[in-house]
């Protein structure tokens, strides 16, 4: 049996994409042992172009910009898509609709292992994009009936200035953690 294709939009931001690459190619080494690894195509979009339309609401852009690239991983073999983030996944219905492979919504998954742990109430850390709009605490509460908190304002902006300045940087200073 061969194993299927993963197609990952990755780069947003690489060191997110890298950290799902090596957990990935993890998970394939445990279940099929040896030398395996998975086989994938990655798509790794220059960061600050995307992190300039997300901070400019140009979301209209930034979704035909994951269209494409779905499109290119599409085309070249993939039999289904990841996105490397959670926020980007703010458009992933209207990538789904424009490809033919699945993508699936990362926020189901992680909803799955919150309830599977006991948990009904949930605290979401994330850039200030996911924690403020719908697209994924929404799913997680409308879909998956959690309780979804997230920090007050000035804390989410703390949060989201991490990730921006620290974390998508390969770093996270002490005061931070």
């Amino acid at each position: 049996m061969s194993q299927q294709i993963i197609g990952l939009l990755g780069g947003m931001s690489w060191e997110s994409s890298a950290q799902y690459y090596r957990i990935i190619n993890e998970r394939v080494r445990e279940r099929l042992g040896g030398l395996h690894s998975a086989r994938c195509l990655m798509w790794s979009f220059d960061f600050a172009e995307v992190e300039a339309l997300q901070h400019a609401g140009l979301w209209a852009d930034a979704t035909s910009l994951m269209i494409e690239a779905a499109k290119r991983l599409e085309r070249g073999g993939a039999d289904f898509i990841l996105i490397c983030t959670n926020t980007m996944h703010r458009m992933a219905d209207e990538v789904q609709a424009a490809i033919a492979i699945p993508l699936p919504p990362i926020a189901d998954p992680t909803a799955e292992r919150i309830r599977t742990a006991g948990y009904q109430r949930v605290g979401l850390l994330g850039t200030a994009f996911t924690m403020e709009q719908d697209f994924y605490k929404g799913r997680l509460s409308i879909r998956h009936g959690l309780d979804v908190i997230v920090p007050d304002e000035p804390d989410r902006q703390v949060v989201h200035r991490v990730i921006y300045d620290e974390l998508v940087q390969g770093h996270v200073s002490p005061a931070s953690r």
